[in-house]
């Protein structure tokens, strides 16, 4: 079942701001644990700075991809920002195991919703599923990064990933007026 053409300009829109937002935040997650680690952990520093400049890269994508498509950057973007700040600074100075574990429970939580997405827009948008399937091979090298460093185990670690999973995808709904659930029960109806 096709949308029809203004519903799909809607999500599409919504698609480009929250995944904007979500670079945006990514950004302040890496440079407050930058921050951090630079003086207690170097060690990680460099694959951190990596990650965080993919991500800059990410954000410039979406926000060049926003004014062909009538779009504009979204409402919430310090909420992201200073919540993807708050999260870095935390998660850091409880110290590199903490630091993987937020890369890990963020990226795959985005990979699902990445999923949703390229699946969404497969045959709406050909330039932005393009881009964003581009994107989804980078985060997922964050992410394998993170699982291969990441050798903490036990019931705070669960629950810490548990935590920040969830709060990712509350982020991604809210930021998307609930798109995201629609989008689910649409390509689970067309399968």
């Amino acid at each position: 079942m096709l949308l029809p053409a203004s519903a799909d300009k809607i999500t599409i829109q919504r698609i480009l701001k929250v995944n904007h937002a979500g670079e945006r935040a990514a950004i302040n997650i890496y440079g407050a644990q930058i921050a951090v680690a630079r003086r207690f952990f170097p060690v990680i520093q460099p694959e951190l700075e990596k990650m965080r400049a993919d991500e800059i890269l990410h954000a410039r994508i979406f926000r060049d991809a926003m004014p062909t498509r009538d779009t504009r950057p979204c409402r919430v973007m310090k909420f992201w920002s200073l919540g993807g700040y708050v999260l870095g600074l935390v998660t850091s100075v409880l110290g590199p195991q903490m630091v993987w574990l937020c890369t890990e429970a963020v990226e795959a939580t985005v990979h699902r919703h990445l999923e949703e997405q390229l699946r969404f827009l497969e045959r709406r948008d050909e330039r932005l599923h393009a881009a964003i399937l581009d994107i989804q091979q980078e985060e997922l090298e964050h992410l394998e990064v993170a699982r291969q460093r990441r050798s903490a185990k036990g019931v705070p670690y669960r629950l810490a990933y548990g935590a920040i999973s969830a709060a990712t995808a509350m982020m991604i709904w809210l930021s998307t007026w609930g798109d995201t659930s629609w989008m689910k029960r649409e390509l689970a109806a067309g399968s």
